[in-house]
């Protein structure tokens, strides 16, 4: 069961908040974070289906593929990743882990990759690697979404808590629809954009939500505020407030997901956007390999 780490620092008692943090980066040791919540359901479907090989996307830097190449060693997948761009040698820590794991990759320009959805782009897949259960780019899908409905039974409120705050990043808003389908407990939920224009994202998880046939309870957000300039970009102020923030608490970080999302929040704190009083739970999402990368390395 992943902890809620307390987080009491000089921002949080200004503030006058209380603040945990939901470790979903230590469910396990390769298998971290809300990628293993979007994928369980999956891998389910796919040996019940009675298929041995899953096929999926991603970048170069991809959490995702990361993730299902570990699944795939541990379940007895055969996993290929079709990998947006060039496979530049030596391969960069994620895609050297995925190979490790026995993941076959596959490059494509970017130009096919915007084509991933494409009937004819996957039958072309299927004449190369034979019959595969296809897993969207970030497992997406309505299994994906279901499975995210589970991260909702670790959140722990206190009784005396009136405003009830969730925060978490989003890249393709599955995770945050998944926990809005299985909510339990009224709370406010923001999923902080790591895409630049990522207000499509609204959207998005209501379509989630009514694929999965959840009512949609109302009382979240999209904050487009702090992507730093879209997925995988960084800035020195991201990887100081990283740096600063794991030396006071101790809990690393990475910047392409959960960093954007606690300088976000940290900023609203800082500027009085969350009333004194509140109680909030932020999800950590895993991805701490991509601190190992080089276009996110981040020295301690």
């Amino acid at each position: 069961m992943p902890l809620l780490d307390v987080i009491d620092d000089s921002v949080t008692r200004a503030a006058g908040v209380s603040l945990r943090m939901l470790r979903l980066d230590k469910v396990h040791p390769l298998l971290s974070g809300n990628k293993w919540y979007k994928l369980r359901l999956n891998l389910e479907a796919a040996r019940h289906q009675g298929h041995t090989t899953v096929l999926s996307f991603g970048g170069a830097y991809s959490n995702h593929l990361h993730a299902l190449a570990a699944a795939g060693n541990l379940f007895g997948f055969r996993t290929i990743g079709v990998v947006r761009g060039e496979l530049t040698q030596p391969l960069n820590p994620t895609l050297a882990f995925c190979r490790e794991q026995g993941m076959e990759l596959h490059a494509i320009s970017r130009t096919e990759y915007r084509s991933k959805t494409d009937g004819a782009f996957l039958a072309e897949l299927t004449a190369r690697f034979g019959d595969f259960f296809l897993v969207p780019e970030g497992g997406a899908n309505t299994a994906g979404v279901l499975g995210c409905t589970d991260i909702v039974r670790f959140l722990q409120w206190s009784s005396h808590s009136r405003d009830r705050h969730v925060m978490l990043a989003c890249g393709t808003g599955a995770t945050l629809a998944g926990m809005l389908a299985g909510l339990t407990v009224p709370c406010q939920i923001t999923g902080f954009s790591v895409l630049k224009g990522g207000e499509f994202l609204t959207h998005r998880v209501q379509e989630f939500l009514h694929e999965c046939g959840a009512a949609d309870p109302g009382q979240w957000q999209i904050n487009t505020d702090w992507h730093f300039g879209g997925y995988g970009r960084v800035t020195n102020e991201l990887l100081e407030f990283i740096r600063q923030f794991t030396r006071t608490t101790g809990i690393p970080l990475e910047p392409v997901y959960t960093g954007k999302m606690m300088f976000g929040l940290y900023s609203l704190l800082a500027q009085g956007g969350i009333a004194s009083g509140s109680e909030i739970i932020a999800i950590h999402s895993g991805g701490l390999q991509g601190r190992n990368d080089n276009v996110v390395n981040i020295p301690t």
